[in-house]
């Protein structure tokens, strides 16, 4: 990511504030000149003692300053917005680009390092394009002018300044080189810590339930000594810089005094000639001091434009193609068709799916059971295209999932995931987050379907009662019915619930599976469930074993034909509950 880059919808700002610059420089560089004038003829020379003179240099001498100090506020104030622009659009492109990002691609950065990248990352950034506008520029520029003046008094004291320079590059190199490894750990450290941060807090019941805090605190504690000693290394490193920038400016004044001193003795220089060259030379060393003070911050942002850079250089695994395909709208709606499926992910050896075929249409209520870690959640999450297959094919009305825009895709499909999520708000938005054009009395609809009506009656406020962040002020159940009202809200054409009845109870299991059967007409249901008693009235049941379809048909038919469905179904109904004896 080259800066230019990130300045190119800044062009007029930053023309702006190289101008302000260049008049900063021209009026700081002009005070030493004037100052010679006045020691040189208003004291010694022609004007001594012309008060008029005097009084007029002053004058314009003042005028220099107040230019200089209108000029260096301006720059500051254009530096500041374009680097908090800059930064505003960054963070606006690293999060699009994130939330195309597959679930195994979020896993490979993992999520605390992303919450890193899209914050600390690019605050670093900021800091850096601040730093390049407004110092970075501002010091090769006075250097340059300062410098011309320098060789318009002329004398022999330029070596001096020379000298200086090569001092203050071979401790800046130096310096850089040492912690610019160390720069780009501690961002890697940050990460930790706010891994390890992030686990403590989402697992704070867990680890006071197992009496852990203490061995949890020496973790984080562990995480953030790392951090500690990194961080202590290269601000010890870095503290060096300004005694020996120090030094060595007040090695040079010395030194122009020392042989400036003997230049006028000699006759060949005067008094305010000499002050003016102090004056300059501390200029041109100031502006390279000033440069160096940019390591400080440049390895560092270094390091963030390339964690950042990353992140906007990955492509995205699942994606919309060129041209997008769309159903007939004579198709039926809500036919899919799981051919020859098999799936594993990146890290994997094995397949998680392997070879999967069934289908699903409109009216059908089609279960899929299995034990756990038979690849059911997985099989689910292929139909969203949350992930895609690794062979075969998934179609839609007759359509390939991965032939269709994802937009589309994922329109025509209510996805209730395992673990159900709600987002801060309210009923209403929360049931309503699938679409823009779902109305109240279509929230209500789906609310009533999901058997959540006793959730909008029970608080104030009614639909607009507050939802905390992800539902916390929610029971497990009420999040479930919540997410199956937000999935029916949209009017899929395939619904697909994965475990969501796991939380409620056998009444309202009962009442919300009749709900469905009721509105289901028009809409295919897909449904993973741990309780044979919640797909014993399936129209299909799919039975998973290490990925592979061990058993397909009805209730009955898989009690005489599937063991595995047997196993499963005698562990949890008796032989009258399961009608065995019928079978018999």
């Amino acid at each position: 990511m080259k800066l230019i880059r990130l300045l190119r919808g800044h062009i007029p700002q930053v023309i702006a504030v190289l101008a302000l610059l260049v008049v900063q420089a021209i009026c700081d560089s002009s005070l030493p000149r004037y100052m010679s004038d006045i020691v040189d003829t208003g004291i010694v020379g022609e004007h001594a003692g012309d008060f008029s003179y005097l009084s007029q240099t002053a004058l314009v001498m003042f005028g220099f300053c107040l230019a200089s100090l209108i000029a260096s506020a301006a720059a500051d104030f254009l530096a500041a917005q374009i680097a908090a622009k800059v930064s505003r659009d960054l963070r606006h492109d690293v999060f699009s680009k994130v939330m195309l990002f597959s679930s195994a691609q979020v896993d490979h950065f993992s999520q605390s390092s992303l919450i890193t990248r899209c914050t600390n990352d690019i605050q670093q950034i900021q800091n850096l394009i601040v730093v390049m506008l407004r110092v970075v520029v501002f010091a090769p520029i006075m250097g340059i002018v300062a410098l011309a003046q320098v060789i318009s008094i002329g004398g022999g004291l330029t070596w001096i300044i020379g000298v200086a320079l090569l001092v203050i590059l071979g401790v800046v190199s130096l310096l850089f080189t040492l912690t610019k490894p160390r720069f780009k750990k501690m961002q890697a450290l940050v990460d930790r810590v706010n891994l390890v941060a992030r686990e403590m807090l989402n697992g704070i019941m867990t680890i006071r339930a197992f009496n852990r805090q203490h061995q949890e605190l020496d973790r984080f504690d562990d995480a953030s000594r790392d951090l500690m000693s990194t961080q202590l290394f290269v601000n010890r490193a870095m503290s060096l810089m300004m005694p020996i920038m120090m030094l060595v400016m007040n090695v040079a004044t010395v030194a122009i005094v020392w042989f400036g001193g003997s230049e006028v003795a000699a006759g060949s220089m005067q008094v305010g000639s000499v002050m003016a060259f102090i004056s300059y030379a501390m200029m041109i060393v100031a502006s390279f001091l000033i440069l160096s003070m940019v390591a400080i911050i440049l390895p560092r942002a270094e390091v963030s434009v390339g964690r950042v850079e990353e992140v906007l250089a990955t492509v995205p695994e699942i994606a919309s193609p060129k041209e997008c395909l769309s159903p007939a709208q004579t198709t039926t709606k809500g036919e899919l068709a799981f051919e020859h499926v098999s799936f594993h992910y990146p890290a994997a050896k094995g397949n998680v799916i392997e070879d999967v075929s069934f289908s699903v249409r409109p009216g059908e209520l089609t279960a899929i059971v299995g034990p756990t870690g038979s690849g059911k959640s997985t099989l689910l999450q292929l139909i969203p295209r949350l992930y895609d297959p690794t062979s075969g094919k998934i179609t839609l009305d007759g359509i390939e999932l991965d032939k269709m825009s994802l937009a589309d895709v994922r329109s025509r499909i209510g996805y209730v995931p395992q673990q159900a999520f709600l987002f801060s708000g309210t009923i209403d938005s929360n049931v309503a987050f699938g679409s823009t054009k779902v109305s109240r009395q279509e929230v209500l609809e789906a609310i009533n379907v999901a058997q959540a009506h006793e959730i909008v009656e029970q608080r104030k406020g009614g639909l607009d009662a507050e939802i905390s962040q992800g539902g916390a002020n929610v029971s497990g159940g009420q999040r479930q019915r919540l997410a199956i009202a937000r999935a029916l809200a949209i009017e899929p054409e395939v619904l697909v619930l994965d475990d969501s009845f796991s939380a409620l109870d056998y009444t309202t299991d009962a009442h919300l599976r009749q709900a469905l059967s009721r509105n289901r007409s028009k809409i295919a249901i897909l449904v993973v469930a741990q309780r044979i008693a919640t797909v014993m009235d399936a129209s299909q049941i799919i039975v998973l074993d290490e990925g592979r379809v061990v058993g397909k048909g009805t209730h009955s038919e898989l009690l005489s034909s599937c063991p595995e469905y047997l196993e499963m179904a005698k562990s949890q109904l008796s032989e009258s509950e399961l009608g065995l004896d019928e079978v018999k």
